[in-house]
């Protein structure tokens, strides 16, 4: 899924992954940044401002006899530009997005 057009400071996504794997990706995606989780939220330095993710469990989503696990992510940039939003989502999508047609 790509970021909002306009990269709000706060907006939320729905994701197709369990928290396991959520929290395998945010890492990787991460990997060089300064950053923290405590519980169901992460805290990431971007540029000079942050940005604090959330995130809740879901319902599965089924698709005939395909179950996805599924979690709704929120973010809040706080002191970030519109620029340095849209680039951090670029990377982080880089990391999260599945394979397909």
């Amino acid at each position: 899924m790509k970021p909002p057009p306009d990269c709000p400071p706060v907006f939320e996504r729905d994701m197709a992954c369990s928290d396991a794997e959520w929290r395998r990706l945010l890492a990787q995606a991460l990997t060089g940044a300064r950053w923290r989780v405590s519980g169901d939220g992460a805290a990431v330095a971007v540029g000079e401002g942050c940005l604090h993710i959330t995130w809740q469990l879901l319902a599965p989503r089924q698709i005939a006899l395909l179950r996805l696990p599924m979690l709704r992510a929120r973010f809040v940039f706080e002191g970030v530009s519109a620029q340095g939003r849209a680039a951090f989502m670029r990377h982080l999508d880089l990391y999260t997005h599945r394979g397909g047609g």
